[in-house]
């Protein structure tokens, strides 16, 4: 893993000041890239290249980047794992391309592809996570690449003006903005954004000018043109619709056994490695299932990880411990105290370089922290739910909504603010009263603010509006944010692609393609390479994205429980009494923290004058949530939430 930067154009006069420029860019990037450092300029063509890296593979000098093709046309600056490296280099072999291999490093084998196929066909026969910037020396262009799903980050945008406008590129945006001509201007539509979903959807950024490249997007740019083109090389709304059109014909023995297969065969190679190994191990399905077929392969025991809370409702590391004990791991985990996590905030808005609001993003970096100290690269369950419908929200608004269409929107919209007009604090109270009578699974829930949200939803006009409003954190932002309104998003454009698609499998793409990238790839890439730790996906191997779109719902969501598939699988290797309980996230007691530690740096960013003095927000709106909050009213932690990493970003990087 490693981290990229660069920028085409600008003023190129002085050599060494532009060494100086791309250098101080990198070294922002060094948590990503702690081993070796590199960087390539030419002043003709006024571009410069920049790396930083995290040896993983081939951790010889002959992987070092930025890496000149054998041709010498292409220069490239890369950061990822190309899986199928090996099958390439074979591929390439077998059509006698002369070559003269200088090392096994998956970089190497990437620029020897675009020598014999050129770029956009060597993307095409790629399995792995990346985000890639290639200068074309021939034809004077860079083109950037991202992966098929979203795991590795890539920004750029056009900066500055006349002969000093500039094209910046990088992993992350502290690096871009170490560019003198980066324009330090906060955009409101994407901000209203981030208030709705707590992070800020692709392809926008919090500045203005700058955006990030899509999920299986190629951009290209020319310094003479002044602009950029994009081109979709995979779409994952077309593989979800391909795989509903043809799905799957055989049993539920068949598919398990396929995907059992399919699993393997991803896992083996991201197994792959010339440093230490391991992976996330909550005790959930997604995590075990990854788990169970890396000990299947491996004669050695895997190194598991997993972290633990003292506050009940928030450990899972009870369970991680049994599943780890019955696969025969080498298990380590941390049981870590309120003030461990609560040491973790500071940090919070330099490793997330525009604004993030994921709770979970703490006790993320603080596994990653832990598997650090053993492992370079950790494998993680995440993308489970997306692909294998595991989110309880799929089934609720699919029920909800075929309810509340049978009922006028004039009356649902009455309903709903009648809801609103009883404070949450009393729900809570009269639920409270049912306690006694109602199944024990339904207590401790705060039953108040899930109808305070569901009365939001009752004006809802289709399944994905509604769906838009149970997924965001606040659901009208203009409420709160001075400014412009939202910018385009999912909900109005690309839903449209998923007509005839069910409903469910169209919350689960509409999830894969904004809340799996912009939110827990983000969580976790930067987290993790807070702290020079390599993540891997399998479950978003394309392969296995692809075969699991051509499972028939049935097969994923049985009797109300989703996974269904992926627990058959599972229960070949672990036993079923070890996995079956309730969800649990993975959360941490915001709340309660709002009222007790956090207060005091909480009111600080909170404060009314420095609310009005930055005009971001309508400080009488926030001060009255705040108030809520304290005083029980209201439960407002996520929303609060949002604007508290707002204001510690705000603080740290303007």
């Amino acid at each position: 893993m490693c981290g990229i930067i660069g920028f085409l154009g600008g003023d190129f006069t002085n050599d060494q000041l532009s060494n100086a420029i791309l250098e101080e860019m990198s070294d922002q990037l060094v948590q990503r890239g702690p081993d070796s450092a590199g960087i390539w300029l030419d002043s003709s063509s006024k571009i410069a290249l920049g790396h930083r890296r995290l040896a993983v593979v081939d951790l010889s000098p002959a992987g070092y980047q930025p890496m000149t093709s054998g041709s010498n046309r292409y220069v490239m600056t890369y950061n990822g794992e190309i899986y199928n490296s090996n099958e390439i280099r074979n591929e390439l072999i077998k059509s006698r391309v002369t070559l003269n291999w200088r090392g096994h490093s998956d970089t190497e084998t990437l620029l020897a592809g675009f020598d014999a196929w050129g770029i956009r066909e060597t993307v095409s026969r790629v399995t792995g996570m990346f985000a890639i910037a290639v200068w074309d020396k021939e034809l004077e262009q860079l083109t950037l690449i991202r992966d098929r799903l979203g795991e590795k980050p890539l920004y750029y945008g056009w900066q500055g003006s006349g002969s000093n406008k500039v094209f910046l590129f990088g992993s992350e945006l502290k690096a871009l903005k170490k560019h003198p001509q980066f324009i330090n201007d906060i955009d409101r539509g994407s901000l209203a954004l981030y208030m709705r979903y707590c992070y800020v959807p692709a392809p926008h950024s919090i500045y203005k000018g700058i955006m990030k490249v899509e999920p299986g997007t190629i951009v290209t740019v020319t310094l003479q043109d002044s602009e950029h083109t994009t081109e979709k090389y995979w779409n994952a709304l077309d593989v979800v619709r391909t795989g509903a059109e043809s799905p799957f014909e055989g049993t539920v023995a068949e598919v398990t056994n396929d995907l059992d297969i399919a699993l393997r065969k991803t896992i083996s190679q991201q197994m792959m490695a010339d440093v230490p190994l391991g992976a996330f191990l909550s005790g959930g399905v997604d995590s075990s299932a990854v788990v169970a077929l890396m000990q299947a392969q491996s004669s050695r025991p895997i190194k598991t990880f997993t972290i633990g809370f003292s506050e009940a409702g928030y450990n899972e590391a009870i369970f991680a411990k049994l599943v780890a004990g019955h696969l025969g791991t080498e298990h380590t985990e941390l049981y870590v105290s309120s003030q461990d996590a609560l040491n973790v905030i500071p940090k919070l808005p330099n490793l997330y370089c525009e604004p993030f609001a994921d709770s979970s993003q703490i006790p993320t970096f603080l596994v990653s922290s832990l598997a650090r100290h053993h492992v370079t690269v950790s494998l993680s369950g995440d993308g489970g739910d997306e692909l294998f419908c595991g989110y309880n929200r799929y089934l609720f608004a699919d029920k909800l909504w075929k309810g509340l269409s049978m009922t006028p929107a004039s009356v649902r919209k009455l309903v709903g603010k009648s809801i609103k007009n009883f404070p949450a604090a009393g729900w809570n109270q009269a639920f409270k009263l049912l306690n006694r009578i109602t199944p024990r699974k339904f207590n401790g829930i705060s039953w108040g603010d899930k109808l305070q949200k569901g009365a939001g939803v009752m004006a809802s006009h289709d399944l994905m509006s509604l769906y838009q409003q149970l997924v965001s954190n606040w659901q009208d932002p203009s409420a709160v944010v001075i400014g412009e309104g939202e910018h385009d998003q999912i909900f109005s454009s690309d839903v449209q692609l998923l007509s005839d698609v069910g409903d469910i499998q169209k919350m689960m793409a509409i999830d894969t393609i904004s809340y799996l990238p912009d939110d827990i790839l983000v969580k976790v890439d930067r987290a993790a390479m807070g702290v020079s730790l390599e993540t891997r996906v399998p479950f978003l191997d394309h392969h296995i994205f692809e075969f699991a779109s051509k499972i028939p719902l049935a097969m994923k969501l049985k009797h109300g429980v989703g996974k269904s598939i992926l627990r058959d699988m599972l229960f070949r290797y672990v036993p079923k009494e070890l996995i079956e309980r309730p969800k649990m996230g993975f959360g941490i007691p915001m709340s309660d923290w709002l009222k007790g530690p956090l207060k005091e740096w909480a009111e600080e960013l909170l404060d009314e004058t420095r609310l009005r003095s930055q005009g971001f927000f309508y400080p009488e709106v926030v001060r009255q949530m705040w108030s809520e909050h304290l005083m029980g009213v209201h439960n407002w932690q996520s929303q609060l939430w949002a604007v508290l990493m707002f204001q510690a970003w705000l603080e740290d990087n303007m």
